[in-house]
């Protein structure tokens, strides 16, 4: 059996896009060239690995077995690369991140900012997803480090909290709701909201705390970021559900009331995990960022361990 780490590469590329066309535009192949190499890792094993149609490729119970392995291999061979890059010119490769709508907006830029200027040879491809989609991509070995809210199922990953992370509800100035201190989303439900785009991680997690009560919130202009949205309120557009930090950060110049949610959900915790060890360029990373987490005592701060 001789496939080489392109080989690997692709196929995971492949089984992650869902297509050879896409998985070849990832791994800057060709059609032509993709295929013939998927083609002859299946003649090598004599086994089917994709089963092909005309939405893609899904791979056969073959196929996932190599993906497994692809991932182990690979992984083995960034660790090894990272650990031997400390001997060389300094830290090199590549962390694949991945987070929810406040950590993009709120927390990672200065910290992956201080970290890329630290470490010029190191790269990040950063990615938003919903919390409860990252803890599955951690487990499937598809990113190093997620940054997530602590109300997804962290079973099996290494977890530390990263950032306190509540989120209140905003309201013009005059609103019929500003004079109270603490609500519940359900108190507003009926009113206009204001709200990032659809689909972005937020959105998706509070339309579904909606639901469970029964509710479908309606939204009168969807924006893609929460300063937009911190000032459409303030100018009486409608209510919003923000991270606090927004909230306090835009709070002075957009004009609003920042009241504190009730719900249980409403109070969380952004955590950094990882599923298990990583290359020494993406363990310095997460030591770089959990350096300013709450409770942090000194800059050697490492995920615990969730059993």
């Amino acid at each position: 059996m001789r496939f080489d780490l392109t080989d690997l590469r692709l196929f995971l590329h492949v089984q992650e896009t869902g297509s050879i066309t896409a998985g070849a535009r990832r791994s800057n192949m060709t059609l032509a060239s993709a295929s013939e190499r998927v083609r002859g890792m299946e003649d090598t094993l004599g086994v089917p690995l994709l089963l092909r149609g005309p939405r893609g490729a899904e791979p056969t119970p073959a196929g996932r077995t190599l993906a497994h392995h692809a991932r182990l291999v690979l992984a083995q061979m960034d660790r090894m690369r990272g650990d031997l890059d400390q001997y060389g010119q300094g830290l090199k490769g590549l962390v694949r991140v991945q987070c929810n709508t406040t950590a993009l907006s709120e927390h990672l830029p200065p910290v992956l900012g201080e970290f890329l200027q630290r470490h010029p040879r190191v790269s990040v491809d950063l990615e938003e997803r919903p919390s409860h989609e990252i803890a599955d991509a951690l487990r499937a070995g598809t990113c190093d480090i997620g940054v997530l809210a602590d109300s997804a199922d962290l079973g099996g990953l290494r977890v530390a909290v990263f950032r306190h992370d509540p989120l209140c509800l905003i309201v013009p100035s005059g609103h019929a709701l500003a004079a109270r201190g603490v609500v519940a989303l359900a108190d507003a439900a009926d009113e206009d909201f204001v709200g990032l785009v659809e689909g972005s991680a937020l959105q998706e997690h509070i339309a579904q705390h909606a639901r469970r009560d029964g509710k479908s919130l309606s939204y009168r202009v969807r924006l893609r970021g929460f300063d937009a949205v911190c000032r459409m309120v303030g100018q009486g557009v409608g209510v919003a559900v923000v991270p606090r930090a927004a909230a306090v950060r835009h709070g002075r110049s957009a004009g609003f009331r920042r009241l504190d949610l009730g719900d249980d959900w409403a109070a969380r915790d952004l955590v950094l995990c990882v599923r298990g060890d990583l290359p020494a360029y993406a363990e310095e990373l997460v030591a770089h960022a959990l350096r300013g987490a709450p409770g942090a005592t000194r800059s050697e701060a490492a995920p615990a361990s969730v059993e």
